[in-house]
C-alpha cells in the first residue's frame, strides 16, 4: 500500500472488465460488443467534426444528444442526462442518490459494478439471492431499503423481468430510486423509460456501446423526473463539466436518429441469439432464456472452466465467472453468423 493514497483506497476492491486480447484472428465472444458495425450516419456525423473547432469546448449539456434522445423515447430533453458511458452515469447515480444510509438492494448475480460503487461511495450493499432459474423475486425488495438497482435484462444471465413486475416493485418502494438499468434492453425487452412520467422513483439507464455499437466512443444517458436529473447534473457539474466531446456528442446524436439502422441490427443479433441458443441446445447446453445479445448457457457434464480453455486453445474466446452459483455457466456474447458458428463448431470438437 502505497503511503501516499487516502486511507479507503486500501479497501477497494474495483471492477474487472472482460479480457481484450491483443492477438489477431480471435472469435471475440466475451465482452457483448455488436458484431455489427455503428451506422453509417453515425459514422459521417463524427467525421464532419474533426476539423478546426475542435480546439473549441464542446457543448458543456450535450443538447443536440439529449434532444435525440427525447425524441426517440417521447419524454422531454430536461428529463435527460448523458454521460462518459453508462458506467460514469451509473456512478453519478450512486453518488447523488444512493446515499441515504441505508442498505442499496440488488442480485446476488448481476453486474458486478454494483458494489464496486458501494465501496467507492461508502453505500452499504445488500444483495439478494435470484431464484432458482435465476430471476429477480420482486418480493424479496419489499424492505427498508436506500435505493435499488438491477440490469433489465439482467447480466450476465440474460433473463428480463417484465414491466409489470418492475411496476410492483416501484409501487412498493414510493420513497427509493428504483434504477433500471437497460445496458441491453433493444434486444428483447420493452423499455421502462415509457413508465417515468408515472413514478417519480424511476431512472433508466442505457448505453450507446451495445445496440448501437458505439462501445469505443463511451456513451451513456439516463432518463426520469426531472427532479433525479438534476441531481446528477449537480454531481456531472461539481466533478467534469464537459463529459462528452463534439465527436461523441455528434455520432450518438446521429445514431439515435438512424432508427432503421438500429432496428435492422437489433434484429439481426437476435436472429442470431435464437440460432446460437438452438445450436447449443443441440449440443447438451442448458441456456437460459435470454433477452440480451449474449446467452448464459451450461452443460450438465462438462466443466465450464475447462470448456473455456478449449475453446480458446482454438481461438475462440468466451467469458468464464468463478462465483460460486454460476461457476458452471458461460457467458457467450452473440456474434456475426460466421463466428457463431466457428462457436457451435468448435464445442462440438470438446
Amino acid at each position: 500500500m502505497s503511503k501516499f493514497w487516502s486511507p479507503f483506497v486500501k479497501d477497494l476492491v474495483p471492477y474487472v472488465p472482460g479480457e481484450q486480447p491483443k492477438l489477431s484472428k480471435l472469435v471475440k465472444l466475451n465482452t457483448n460488443e455488436n458484431p455489427y458495425g455503428p451506422s453509417p450516419r453515425a459514422i459521417a456525423a463524427m467525421q464532419a467534426q474533426l476539423g478546426d473547432d475542435l480546439r473549441l469546448y464542446p457543448d458543456p449539456n450535450g443538447d443536440r444528444l439529449k434532444q435525440a434522445v427525447a425524441d426517440f423515447h417521447g419524454v422531454q430533453p430536461a428529463q435527460v442526462f448523458v454521460g462518459n458511458g453508462s458506467d460514469e452515469v451509473l456512478a453519478h447515480a450512486f453518488h447523488g442518490l444512493f446515499q441515504h444510509g441505508k442498505p442499496l438492494l440488488f442480485p446476488d448475480i448481476s453486474y458486478s459494478f454494483y458494489p464496486v460503487y458501494c465501496g467507492l461511495y461508502g453505500i452499504q450493499a445488500e444483495p439478494l439471492a435470484l431464484d432458482e432459474h435465476y430471476r429477480i423475486r420482486v418480493e424479496d425488495y419489499v424492505r427498508p431499503n436506500g435505493g435499488i438497482v438491477f440490469p433489465n435484462p439482467n447480466a450476465p444471465t440474460g433473463c428480463l423481468l417484465a414491466l409489470d413486475a418492475i411496476e410492483t416493485l416501484l409501487r412498493a418502494n414510493p420513497d427509493s430510486v428504483v434504477l433500471v438499468d437497460e445496458a441491453y434492453i433493444d434486444f428483447g425487452g420493452v423499455s421502462a423509460i415509457g413508465l417515468v412520467d408515472k413514478y417519480p422513483n424511476l431512472l433508466v439507464t442505457q448505453t450507446l456501446s451495445k445496440s448501437r455499437s458505439l462501445a469505443g466512443l463511451r456513451v451513456g444517458l439516463a432518463v426520469g423526473h426531472v427532479d433525479l436529473i438534476e441531481a446528477l447534473e449537480r454531481i456531472k457539474n461539481s466533478f467534469n463539466s464537459y463529459p462528452l466531446d463534439r465527436v461523441a456528442i455528434a455520432g450518438a446524436a446521429a445514431a439515435f436518429e438512424d432508427r432503421a439502422y438500429f432496428e435492422q441490427t437489433c434484429a439481426a443479433v437476435i436472429a442470431s441469439r435464437e440460432q446460437v441458443t438452438a445450436g447449443l441446445r443441440a449440443l447438451g447446453f442448458e441456456v437460459l432464456p435470454s433477452a440480451a445479445n449474449f446467452v448464459f448457457a451450461r452443460h450438465p457434464q462438462r466443466d465450464a472452466a475447462g470448456l473455456a480453455a478449449g475453446l480458446r486453445e482454438q481461438g475462440v474466446i468466451v467469458r468464464h465467472f468463478k462465483q460460486p452459483r454460476i461457476a458452471q455457466f458461460l457467458r457467450i456474447s452473440i456474434g456475426t453468423p460466421e463466428q457463431n458458428q466457428a462457436l457451435l463448431d468448435a464445442l462440438a470438437t470438446l
